[in-house]
């Protein structure tokens, strides 16, 4: 289905984590740059391509169902290309083609920005084009981007990971650690604030490690402070640190930068220090509560999230009762738990002591009953208080029933509240009252006490006015595209790709 124009469409499927969607963003960028239009709900694309995860369970057999699915559609449709990109390219490489030969394109982590010429080589070659680079040649960020939001934006500050933690492939898929200058990233930050965004997530596989690549140790707090500089640049957060590399500096900078949020994500993976030393996570249980205790001191009202994967190899009983000693005491917000499961070419796939999966459920299911409890227990604190919300789009999935709108507090717990008399755009902000909290999400049931128009608000309603023209790229969940419809996704976790 090509546009009014002639231009060819597109659709972008997204599996994984923000790095994922932020690399999505670059490649609707580069398709739209070469000529390409997002594809709208009704036929079929010319072009379909799926940014893969090689993390998620079952992340291949996701892939390979959706590609079997295209096989059909592309039969019927000439010209249609299926490009398959990101983490499990990089893996599996020929394997993709050799196990779905309809595919047109496979390229790896490390080369997005030559998608439009591998499309063009293959239609003229009338072969599969597989091109995996080894090592990045151009940090991505300096790609053409189309951003998933008008007012909220993923900026990138480094690629690639120099940890070796047993159960992720990630250093192997993206390389090792490279940091972007701190001028690039300000100046990418201003320019989005320029263009109306006041919310910034800074990204990294190891996001705090931050420096190691420019030799300086302090590098990522002087960002955090350099960033909150900026006119116009509300909210800053970031994701996902490593508590190896957690200091007290960037605690510092995070209590004394006012646009920084109270919110910190801080994967813990387990509890127990003999787990620990197996999945070579360089802190131990005393460490980690440690950072928790000065985090909170600093910034008493902090919200913090964690990773937590149950039953690796070897886990006893003692030991998981360790993790949920820290969970008790560290009291996270929320949670994202997982259950382990081997992951080919990682450490741990091959290790002795693979957990039955009964067990492997059962503690689970006692894990996720407990950070419930928790997180309710946290989020009734939040009863009473006033707070600012940034009014976010497609949050709220009853919004339209309940005449309520959705958004973001500054710690980033979501809020839904009444749908004010005075209009408000995605962007805006509101004042109120939290009247109600629930496991997941607060409530305030009473009048909107202000509503701010902003310019991430103007960005948005400029955008809806020319979506027509040229909507918005990333895909996030699979397209409906033809018939049968295709398989569901696996929801994304709340850290980088490895869960650092």
């Amino acid at each position: 289905m090509s546009g009014d124009s002639g231009s060819k469409s597109y659709k972008v499927v997204t599996y994984g984590c923000q790095m994922n969607v932020h690399d999505s963003e670059r490649l609707s960028g580069l398709l739209e740059d070469a000529g390409y239009v997002k594809a709208g709900q009704e036929g079929d694309p010319d072009l379909v391509v799926f940014n893969t995860c090689a993390v998620r369970e079952n992340a291949d057999n996701k892939l390979y169902g959706n590609l079997g699915q295209l096989a059909p559609v592309k039969t019927r449709h000439k010209g249609m290309q299926i490009a398959v990109g990101g983490c499990l390219a990089q893996k599996d490489r020929d394997t993709i083609v050799a196990k779905a030969p309809w595919v047109d394109v496979v390229f790896g982590t490390h080369n997005i920005g030559h998608l439009p010429a591998l499309l063009e080589r293959a239609a003229v070659e009338r072969k599969a084009q597989v091109e995996i680079l080894e090592s990045l040649e151009t940090f991505p960020s300096t790609l053409p981007t189309r951003r998933e939001s008008a007012y909220a934006a993923w900026v990138a500050i480094s690629v690639g990971c120099n940890n070796t933690c047993t159960f992720c492939i990630v250093p192997a898929l993206r390389g090792k650690e490279e940091d972007r200058r701190p001028g690039d990233v300000l100046a990418e930050i201003e320019a989005l604030v320029g263009e109306g965004v006041i919310e910034v997530t800074l990204l990294g596989q190891n996001v705090n490690a931050y420096g190691s690549d420019l030799g300086d140790r302090e590098a990522f707090s002087k960002l955090l402070r350099a960033a909150g500089q900026i006119e116009g640049l509300e909210r800053i957060r970031f994701t996902s640190p490593h508590p190896r590399d957690f200091t007290d500096d960037v605690i510092a900078a995070m209590a004394e930068t006012p646009n920084v949020m109270h919110q910190l994500h801080m994967p813990l993976q387990s509890g127990s220090d003999r787990v620990l030393k197996a999945m070579r996570r360089s802190y131990r249980q005393d460490r980690f509560l440690g950072i928790i205790r000065k985090v909170r001191e600093a910034m008493p009202d902090a919200a913090i999230s964690t990773d937590i994967i149950v039953g690796f190899p070897g886990e006893t009983e003692e030991d998981f009762e360790e993790t949920m000693k820290v969970v008790r005491e560290a009291r996270f917000t929320n949670a994202f738990t997982f259950q382990y499961s081997k992951r080919p070419g990682t450490p741990a796939a091959e290790m002795d002591e693979q957990v039955p999966k009964a067990v492997v459920q059962a503690r689970y299911n006692r894990l996720i009953a407990l950070q419930e409890e928790i997180s309710w227990d946290e989020n009734k604190k939040q009863v009473g208080r006033i707070l600012e919300i940034l009014v976010a789009e497609g949050e709220g999935k009853k919004d339209d029933r309940t005449d309520r709108l959705s958004g973001r507090a500054p710690d980033n717990r979501l809020v839904h509240f009444t749908r004010p008399a005075e209009p408000v755009r995605p962007g805006d902000t509101v004042t109120v009252e939290i009247t109600y909290a629930a496991p997941h999400h607060l409530l305030a049931e009473g009048p909107t006490l202000a509503v701010r128009r902003t310019p991430a608000g103007d960005a948005w309603e400029k955008r809806k006015g020319v979506a027509a023209a040229k909507p918005a790229g990333v895909m996030l969940g699979l397209p409906s595209i033809g018939a049968p419809k295709a398989l569901p996704l696996a929801a994304p976790a709340g850290g980088a790709c490895c869960g650092d």
